[in-house]
């Protein structure tokens, strides 16, 4: 993409180029303008997208990031989860992040909990940090834990209280 050669002038075509080892850079491929109009990852693996036409039954577990745009029934457990607007999870959702546009019925437990103004969520929230935008609809309790995706860590502050009372 960059080179200290001139730049081409506005006759020097990819058919005109001259081919390379005759004086000139190699015309561009197409897969490297294609991607390089998309984000760096570092090193990271894309998203994974399940499209809008897309249903599953069963749980999902993914150490990297997952939009759903689909239906899931069941539980779903990532590093950064997009749940975007067409998409419904009847399940429970686990997330260092996670981002809601569409439809959870089930609980959110997530390090970092955010709800735009097309979610719409019935069940419980458990985060550290969660931001809801105004239009979003929420129905149930939430709870705020250090540690949100510790399943243990919930029982133990019920004991602790319970312990305190």
């Amino acid at each position: 993409m960059f080179s200290k050669n001139k730049t081409p002038d506005e006759t020097d075509t990819p058919v005109n180029r001259p081919a390379s080892g005759e004086g000139g850079p190699p015309p561009a491929s197409i897969a490297s303008d294609a991607s390089a109009s998309l984000p760096a990852t570092r090193g990271k693996p894309p998203a994974s997208l399940l499209a809008a036409d897309l249903t599953i039954v069963g749980n999902i577990k993914t150490s990297g990031d997952i939009q759903i745009e689909g239906k899931l029934e069941g539980d779903i457990r990532a590093h950064l989860l997009t749940i975007g607007e067409s998409a419904t999870i009847k399940g429970e959702c686990l997330a260092d992040d996670v981002v809601v546009n569409g439809r959870v019925i089930g609980k959110v437990r997530g390090l970092k909990v955010r709800l735009t103004a097309t979610a719409r969520v019935e069940g419980d929230i458990v985060h550290k940090t969660i931001a809801i935008e105004s239009g979003a609809h929420f129905e149930g309790s939430v709870q705020r834990q250090d540690d949100p995706l510790n399943a243990a860590g919930k029982p133990r502050a019920i004991a602790r209280a319970t312990v305190e009372s």
